[in-house]
């Protein structure tokens, strides 16, 4: 896990100015994969204190511009922020609690992730999510 150090480091990294509240939202976000922004504000302000939620919004989006987080938004979720953002992985999300958990690409055969045409786009990321019920799910549904 990073360390303070560390996340100002990257921040100057991607040219931003060091800030207290850039420094709480990164920390939050590596505690809290996959978090919505409501609970990244619960942990900004237990980390600082007196937040307001469009400081945490306005730091969210400098950070995703800078690709030091990823925003993610499954079907019929909010919008939820990652760490992991130097490789093209995808995401496990369970259709019962809403657990979320990464998935590297496949290996081997993977027509899906292959444009069958690609209308003179450069294509450099494919998304798949993919949709099941988590082992806390299906252990409560069988008892």
């Amino acid at each position: 896990m990073p360390t303070t150090v560390d996340y100002e480091q990257m921040l100057r990294g991607a040219e931003l100015r060091v800030t207290r509240p850039r420094v709480a939202v990164l920390t939050a976000v590596f505690d809290h994969p996959h978090a919505d922004t409501a609970s990244l504000i619960e942990a900004v302000r237990g980390d600082l204190g007196d937040v307001s939620p469009q400081a945490v919004y306005d730091v969210l989006r400098a950070l995703t511009d800078a690709d030091l987080l990823r925003r993610i938004e499954p079907a019929g979720s909010v919008a939820r922020y990652e760490s992991r953002v130097a490789d093209n992985h995808h995401h496990l999300i369970c259709r019962g609690c809403g657990a979320i958990a990464d998935v590297d690409c496949a290996v081997g055969e993977t027509p899906c992730l292959t444009a069958s045409e690609t209308h003179g786009f450069t294509i450099d990321e494919a998304e798949v999510i993919y949709w099941g019920t988590c082992p806390d799910c299906a252990t409560a549904r069988a008892n």
